[in-house]
């Protein structure tokens, strides 16, 4: 085990554990911003460089500082490691250079982007990032591709985060799709345009942080502050079969795989119970689903403050009626 200071914060995690989970297990503000990193996916991490921090001592046999700052998704602690993250200014400094080179080709695309109000670059860009680009020079640009029916490529909004690839090429056992080309000309693509149709496919979209990859089921059709999501699952040959559904009135609008605190996929999920289950009669609804109240999902059903049922037990019904306090879920 190793004992390490996170934002003045003492934790102990096991030996191997990255910068990054052994802040996670802190939780809360403290915890560094990840757009390419993915727990479930060997081999993720450190392509974005946005979960920087600072080593101020290095171990405890070796208290000097690392030199530079280093990547938390990828670098292993040693104990008696002192790190800051928020306390340091030049952390904070950096995370906006790595905003604003994320942000030098993505396109303004928020408005008609279906990744609006669930997108990490958005909540990223907008806890670290500026007002202005300094950017002058002409935005790199894709010609659009259709890689098959079911998931619509928007390569102009890659971020290279590659976490698409690995899905693909570490659940699936047909992958045609990865990085072509090299440098500033790299991108996402298939083979002379192979249509992607493998049976766990669609959990491309779930994993891309930003709106290059999404739901063409769901295209255009409605904004997710909109929309009621609720747990709910079924059994499944294939998958666990637990799902997500974003609901409206009585319609599904779309199905996807359901989430932890970070964002990251708890179960992949198959294509069956993500593309061809839109009834409401297929599922097992389990209950409404757990939304930050910080998200803009949340907005006007958010989860009301858990109250002691107890006390509500012992107050008279009008007297709970009078003050709202009947417990539900938005």
């Amino acid at each position: 085990m190793a004992k390490i200071t996170f934002d003045g914060i003492e934790v102990e995690v096991e030996d191997g554990t990255t910068i990054l989970n052994a802040a996670r297990k802190i939780g809360g503000d403290v915890v560094p911003p990840a757009m390419c990193y993915y727990t479930p996916l060997k081999g993720s991490g450190g392509k974005c460089r946005a979960c920087l921090v600072k080593v101020t001592a290095g171990s405890a046999k070796d208290p000097r500082p690392m030199p530079k700052l280093v990547a938390s998704c990828v670098t292993p602690v040693q104990d008696g490691m002192v790190v800051e993250n928020t306390l340091s200014p030049q952390v904070l400094e950096a995370r906006k250079g790595v905003v604003e080179m994320l942000l030098i080709n993505h396109p303004l695309d928020c408005p008609v982007c279906d990744q609006a109000g669930e997108c990490d670059l958005q909540n990223f860009s907008y806890d670290h990032g500026t007002s202005a680009t300094r950017f002058e020079e002409e935005r790199r640009t894709f010609e659009r591709q259709d890689i098959g029916p079911l998931i619509q490529l928007h390569m102009n909004r890659c971020i290279l985060c590659y976490r698409c690839v690995y899905t693909a090429d570490q659940i699936t056992d047909k992958r045609v799709h990865g990085v072509l080309g090299r440098g500033d000309a790299s991108e996402i693509g298939t083979y002379i345009e192979n249509v992607i149709d493998n049976d766990f496919s669609g959990n491309v979209i779930d994993v891309c942080p930003v709106g290059a990859l999404t739901d063409k089921t769901f295209r255009f059709k409605n904004r997710v502050w909109f929309t009621k999501p609720v747990d709910a699952h079924r059994d499944c040959p294939k998958c666990t079969g637990k799902v997500v559904l974003w609901t409206r009135g009585n319609d599904v609008l779309r199905v996807t795989a359901r989430k932890n605190e970070y964002g990251e996929v708890v179960d992949f999920i198959c294509n069956e119970c993500r593309f061809e289950k839109k009834e409401v009669a297929d599922w097992t609804i389990e209950g409404p689903r757990h939304i930050a109240r910080a998200s803009v999902i949340s907005a006007n059903h958010y989860e009301l403050p858990v109250i002691n049922p107890q006390i509500i037990a012992d107050l008279p019904e009008s007297t709970t009626k009078e003050l709202n306090l009947i417990p539900r879920p938005y």
